[in-house]
């Protein structure tokens, strides 16, 4: 059997890419979007079977999310970006590592470390919500 994949989300980048007002409880939000995740863990995402190790990093207002079943929580000590570098670098270098953003600079200094990267659409529905997935697509065009 192979090495489980490590998929690593970038929850400033992925909660902020939806204009829902997270922004007045931006611990709520990383919560819901944790909660989101928990599928993702034995499913796996497309091209990214399961089951992944899910590590959620989180950053300022949001670093008292608790893990839950699934979803490992990385509150980032300073920068959530520098922290998610760190953990794609710091993998075996056999291991097969997915990070989530839509961060630009985040995704070359991963990508550096031969992380591979899918834009917060990825995980914007609950694993296995396909009917909700497919209208995100419709919907954005």
């Amino acid at each position: 059997m192979g090495t489980t994949s490590l998929v690593i989300v970038d929850a400033a980048n992925v909660v902020g890419s939806v204009p829902d007002g997270w922004w007045r409880d931006r611990r709520g939000a990383a919560e819901r979007l944790r909660d989101r995740l928990v599928g993702y863990a034995e499913a796996g995402l497309p091209g990214w079977p399961g089951p992944v190790e899910l590590v959620l990093v989180v950053e300022g207002a949001a670093r008292g999310v608790a893990p839950v079943a699934g979803v490992r929580v990385d509150a980032a000590p300073g920068s959530g970006d520098d922290r998610i570098v760190e953990l794609a670098a710091g993998r075996a270098p056999d291991r097969p590592c997915l990070v989530v953003t839509a961060d630009r600079e985040l995704r070359r200094r991963v990508e550096a470390h031969g992380a591979r990267c899918v834009g917060p659409r990825a995980v914007r529905h609950p694993a296995g919500d396909a009917d909700a997935a497919d209208a995100a697509d419709e919907a954005a065009g």
